[in-house]
């Protein structure tokens, strides 16, 4: 995709300079770089998520939001398309997938980055906007999981081309189990969705889609039944499958994708040094700055007296923060100048 031009998955040792480091690509994220870029400032954004757009594009995409100024209602999606677009000028970069692990803070004061694959990520100013902390996957009660964890479990699909040719399972109901089923039918040789009910929670013509290709033999559905073991030397061959009147049935698989969705949680934030109260972020209104120098908390990661959790409030946060940054890394503070006169191509 056009805006994709950008949008990259890092997997060289190189170290990724950058102005300002985003630590969230949510919306609010997502519109620190316009602003930033305005201030003539280069903006790297690093996501857990495979995509940008954080809560809006992965739990709620179709949903209508009615709080942004000038829309009387938006879809998720939509805004998400729009903030990317409207960032495009200012060419960010960014590495999705990976979940920031460990900050360093330099003698002249900037920072070090590592992602938990081993990504780093020089930057003079960070910029948390995580919205509710990183999220994680829920992981099913199956007591040997995490051993096969890279070896063949999956909790969420960052490149699909990964599963071409591979027999699947898929666990789940929702609108991401749905998808990437109808998504993977036509790329893996054998696909196999189990749910652990017989009603699905995702969009009923997507359900129509699956039972549909369930009826012509191009996936097998397995109802009422849970994956309860996985079997394999080194890398996952086989799973078991229980039936909720207890039969037991084993069938081949390469990879297991458990897409049972994902729940916020702090993550390794909580090890970077900032003060932390009731799992927010606490931070000085007048630029949104943490007890740390040079970092930054905007959007739903914040705390501070009389603190609203709504897109348009981190918009405002967002826009008050890169203006202090920019003081910070530039040494003296910007001009304002209004997009209205300028346009967007003056800055």
């Amino acid at each position: 995709m056009e805006v994709g031009s950008s949008i990259f998955k890092t997997k060289s040792f190189k170290m990724i300079e950058t102005d300002i480091c985003i630590i969230g690509a949510g919306p609010v994220g997502l519109f620190t770089v316009f602003e930033a870029g305005l201030l003539k400032l280069r903006c790297h954004l690093v996501d857990y998520l495979p995509q940008p757009g954080g809560q809006l594009s992965e739990i709620y995409p179709k949903k209508p939001i009615y709080d942004i100024p000038g829309f009387p209602t938006v879809g998720a999606q939509e805004l998400v398309d729009n903030l990317l677009e409207q960032g495009k000028p200012f060419n960010p970069t960014f590495t999705l997938g990976e979940r920031v692990e460990e900050i360093k803070k330099m003698e002249d004061g900037s920072f070090e980055l590592t992602t938990h694959l081993d990504t780093k990520i020089h930057a003079k100013v960070i910029c948390i906007a995580g919205g509710l902390g990183v999220f994680e996957p829920r992981k099913p009660a199956i007591e040997n999981i995490v051993a096969y964890e890279k070896k063949g479990v999956e909790y969420m699909v960052l490149d699909p081309e990964k599963f071409r040719n591979k027999k699947i399972t898929i666990a789940g109901g929702g609108d991401s189990a749905l998808d990437w089923t109808l998504f993977l039918a036509d790329i893996v040789s054998d696909l196999t969705l189990v749910h652990r009910g017989e009603m699905f929670r995702g969009a009923p013509d997507s359900v129509d889609k699956v039972k549909k290709l369930a009826q012509e033999g191009k996936i097998k559905l397995e109802l009422n039944a849970n994956v309860t073991h996985l079997h394999g030397e080194d890398n996952l061959q086989r799973i078991t499958i229980t039936h909720n009147d207890g039969n037991l049935k084993d069938i081949d698989a390469d990879h297991f994708l458990a897409l049972f969705g994902l729940s916020p949680k702090l993550g390794p934030i909580a090890n970077w040094g900032l003060n932390i109260e009731k799992n927010a972020i606490n931070v000085d209104t007048r630029d949104y700055s943490t007890n740390v120098k040079g970092i930054y908390a905007i959007g739903d990661i914040n705390n501070y007296e009389g603190k609203l959790k709504l897109i348009l409030c981190g918009f405002h946060e967002a826009a008050i923060m890169c203006h202090s940054a920019a003081e910070l890394i530039l040494g003296k503070k910007p001009t304002l100048k209004y997009t209205t006169v300028n346009g967007v191509n003056a800055f």
